[in-house]
């Protein structure tokens, strides 16, 4: 009888050993291949998200051409919101987009609670699909935006460098502002929890945009509800790893973290951009954190040598750490050379395969 080894992802996500170190891109299916454009279709992301077999067929893509070690799910954070009605769509080449923002007590009604079944049954569906179709060694992650990335975009209407709605409803409006918060909540967990109950084997939330407040304000307005969420479901999925992520987010990391940690039994991994060393991050927050990163993107871009000089340089900066997955300190851009990736990818397997031998 054969045994099938568990997959590298699970294993370096909990901080144990693995036959290599697992890597994944985020945004690894998506604009950049040219078999995603084949099939995208036209109109919204939103719309090719709500067509099961093409949101399977796209997360399968970059597993089949890279031979990444986690296949991400092609969605997006604005679905939840998108599907219980709220009116926010994908615009191309801006991003979400909502043409009646949340500014006061009544929009709210326009964000009602999740329930999956009934908002969102195509992502299950896809989820199923993938479940079926990955190698067992391939885990699929489910994925939500964090409530104060997706309240951001509600409140400011679109993407925003100044966030100074979303600020004004923090510092003028607190118990509103709390209330959006704990629907977003509840958004990310029904969201996620979906996810994980229909085949997918560990979660990541997005706080892209966390980076944009102070300490104070993130610890305040921002911290209690992503404790919530990761709190929430370490109860309903014990033992699944989560990752949390944002983008510029140094001075939030050890915050960043608690929140992971939600009440204490869950099983935490921290992604870094590309800013943070891996060896600080440990020497701040410990020799046994696990983290997910974190190749500067721009390397990619500008090819083979410099990515794969920035490839060697974060498995020096991990020191043979068996709690590392390696990915991007950001998501693939859609301008990137798949090739590089690949190279990429091969030098992470070959490099950290020669090393646990």
């Amino acid at each position: 009888m054969s045994i099938v080894a568990s997959p590298p992802f699970l294993e370096a996500a909990l901080g144990r050993p693995a036959t290599h170190t697992p890597v994944w891109f985020m945004r690894q299916a998506g604009r950049s291949l040219p078999e995603y454009r084949a099939v995208r279709g036209p109109g919204s992301i939103l719309d090719a998200i709500k067509r099961p077999d093409v949101a399977a067929e796209i997360t399968l893509q970059p597993v089949r051409r890279y031979g990444v070690d986690a296949a991400v799910l092609f969605s997006d954070i604005v679905v939840p919101a998108h599907a219980v009605g709220f009116g926010i769509d994908v615009a191309p080449g801006t991003g979400p987009v909502a043409d009646s923002p949340l500014r006061v007590a009544a929009d709210l009604d326009r964000l009602a609670e999740l329930v999956p079944g009934e908002h969102t049954p195509y992502v299950q569906d896809t989820v199923r699909i993938l479940a079926a179709e990955l190698p067992v060694t391939v885990p699929l992650l489910a994925f939500a935006g964090a409530p104060f990335t997706v309240a951001s975009y509600l409140i400011e209407g679109r993407p925003s460098k100044t966030y100074q709605h979303t600020k004004r409803m923090m510092h003028t409006d607190p118990d509103l502002w709390h209330a959006v918060m704990d629907r977003l909540v509840q958004h990310s967990v029904a969201f996620i929890g979906a996810q994980l109950d229909a085949g997918a084997r560990a979660f990541q939330l997005f706080d892209s945009w966390a980076g944009s407040l102070s300490l104070a304000d993130y610890r305040r307005f921002v911290l209690p509800h992503s404790t919530e969420v990761f709190t929430r479901l370490s109860r309903m999925h014990p033992g699944v790893p989560g990752i949390h992520f944002g983008i510029g987010c140094d001075h939030l990391l050890e915050a960043m973290l608690e929140a992971a940690r939600g009440n204490g039994s869950s099983t935490p991994v921290l992604g870094l951009d590309w800013r943070t060393p891996i060896a600080v991050a440990r020497a701040r927050m410990g020799a046994d954190l696990v983290v997910q990163g974190n190749l500067d993107p721009a390397l990619v871009l500008a090819g083979t040598g410099p990515a794969l000089e920035g490839t060697d340089a974060v498995l020096a900066d991990n020191a043979g750490h068996p709690g590392h997955i390696f990915n991007l300190g950001h998501g693939v851009q859609p301008d990137t050379d798949p090739d590089v990736l690949a190279a990429v990818v091969h030098r992470v397997h070959e490099r950290t395969s020669q090393e646990t031998s």
